[in-house]
């Protein structure tokens, strides 16, 4: 039951990519939406399904064997535990919302078949890595998630900037690639397997503490997670990509895409051993503790919503980076399982918080023309149920008490205790993205409307749809985050906690 659930969560996205690109434009806007939104309603139920049936431990499911040259056999095979359960439930049902706000949202735009085809390739490739259970098909799930970025960031491609804006992502995330790839390489070299469960055996019995090789190993797949999580030194494609990319296809880049970096670092290079590792983690720390204070403070000066949101995903994903390096450098297993915990949690919180708050962002330019904060003031009075919406996701990503993001970085602090300055600086960036949030409210929400906004609609019942489940998900996880961990914690190979 189970595995046919999976299969389905798998192949249904791929399904509606093959009608939708093979039907030469011929599909209507209802045809394409219907089968653009459809196919991932189903994935999303098929997840859960699959999340409900799964008993816990690992389980493999074996499509066919891709290629037979001697030993070396590599599979079209899936790998499910509680960490892939997590991250396909974000992939699927923050991208179903996306879908169904794109439904409402794309009315009327050219190449709509165009763009659902983009984004069902994008969630089949996300569903590729983090099912796949070899490296060679992470890395063709990790190629397909970048090709699908640069196609909806120049989505609009009779503007230069966009076309420039979806070249810059492209090459700089291709800088990423390229450092994973010699990594994968380096760990098939090393390992003499693509497989990924064999690799999480292997590798405490060949790779001792302080391997050199072990560190170049895990340095090379950090230069990856760091283009597709957007980190400090590859960080400089997501603000421009945000502005030009219609606001769905920021969604899911924000939302979801970004996840898809550390989530490797997390299944992969810090979790093998960590012992090995005690160098690259320091690096790691460094990297995630740079990121976390960068993005809090170019947040601050941000005058624009959507570039706001673009700088504070900068600072979560920081964190994320933190936890795992902390997870990496410590030998106290309970420090590493609440670190680990910590930074799992935060990479769901952020597809929920995010993805609520670029949907907010777009249905306030759709009315005004404009995310320019200081043209505002008073939309409180004006669109109340938007206005509280946005403050519900503002102040989830500002970390506060009794909602997502709020377990996650507290676990994370916690883990960093033992290291002052460390907890220092990560006390400093949730401040500073306190004082962000609280600026782009007083500036947007506060005080007395203007007379040009005092006619702007609220919520429509399908924007309230679309917006609501993340809504209310940003806060279940906040008041009692165990019902995630839960799913998590299923599984003996993904985190050892």
């Amino acid at each position: 039951m189970m595995a046919m659930a999976v299969i389905l969560s798998f192949l249904l996205p791929l399904a509606g990519t093959l009608i939708l690109a093979f039907s030469g434009g011929r599909l209507g806007a209802l045809a394409s939406s219907v089968v653009g939104v459809g196919s991932v309603g189903l994935a999303s139920l098929a997840t859960a399904w699959a999340t409900m049936a799964h008993a816990g431990g690992s389980e493999g499911i074996t499509l066919w064997t891709w290629i037979a040259v001697g030993d070396f056999q590599p599979t079209i095979g899936l790998a499910v535990d509680g960490l892939a359960l997590v991250m396909m439930s974000v992939i699927t049902g923050v991208g179903f919302l996306i879908h169904l706000f794109a439904a409402w949202y794309m009315t009327g735009e050219e190449g709509i078949t165009r763009f659902y085809a983009w984004m069902n390739l994008f969630v089949f490739s996300m569903m590729l890595l983090v099912l796949g259970d070899n490296l060679l098909l992470l890395f063709l799930g990790w190629e397909g998630v970048g090709l699908c970025s640069y196609g909806l960031i120049g989505y609009y491609y009779q503007g230069s900037a966009n076309g420039w804006a979806a070249f810059k992502a492209f090459v700089v995330t291709r800088i990423g690639d390229v450092f994973l790839a010699l990594g994968l390489f380096l760990i098939f070299m090393e390992l003499g397997t693509l497989d990924i469960q064999q690799l999480l055996a292997l590798a405490p019995q060949q790779w001792q503490e302080g391997s050199a090789t072990a560190n170049l190993a895990a340095l090379l797949v950090l230069g990856g997670a760091l283009g597709k999580s957007a980190q400090v030194p590859l960080h400089t494609w997501l603000p421009a990509a945000h502005v030009q990319a219609p606001t769905v296809g920021s969604v899911i880049l924000a939302g979801i895409m970004l996840k898809f970096g550390t989530y490797g670092l997390v299944r992969f290079a810090l979790q093998m051993t960590p012992e090995a590792f005690r160098e690259a983690g320091v690096v790691v720390l460094i990297l995630g503790v740079v990121s976390a204070l960068y993005g809090a403070f170019a947040a601050l000066a941000q005058t624009d919503l959507k570039r706001l949101v673009a700088y504070t995903s900068i600072n979560h994903m920081g964190y994320v980076i933190v936890g795992v390096a902390v997870a990496a450098l410590t030998l106290d297993p309970t420090i590493r399982a609440v670190a680990l915990d910590g930074a799992v949690l935060q990479m769901f919180s952020h597809g929920l918080v995010t993805g609520a708050l670029f949907l907010l962002v777009g249905m306030i330019q759709d009315r005004a023309h404009t995310r320019e904060m200081g043209e505002f003031g008073g939309l409180l009075k004006t669109v109340p149920m938007l206005g509280w919406s946005f403050i519900l996701a503002a102040f989830a990503s500002l970390g506060l008490p009794g909602l997502a993001h709020f377990p996650a970085e507290f676990q994370i602090f916690l883990a960093t205790l033992s290291d002052a300055p460390v907890a220092i600086i990560v006390i400093l960036g949730i401040a500073i993205i306190a004082g962000v949030f609280l600026k782009a409210l007083r500036e947007t929400f506060l005080g007395e409307p203007r007379q040009r906004w005092q006619a702007m609609p609220d919520l429509s019942t399908r924007e309230w749809l679309a917006v609501a489940p993340l809504l209310v998900l940003t806060v279940a996880t906040g008041v009692a985050p165990s019902w995630v961990l839960d799913i998590i914690h299923r599984t003996t190979s993904a985190l050892v906690l």
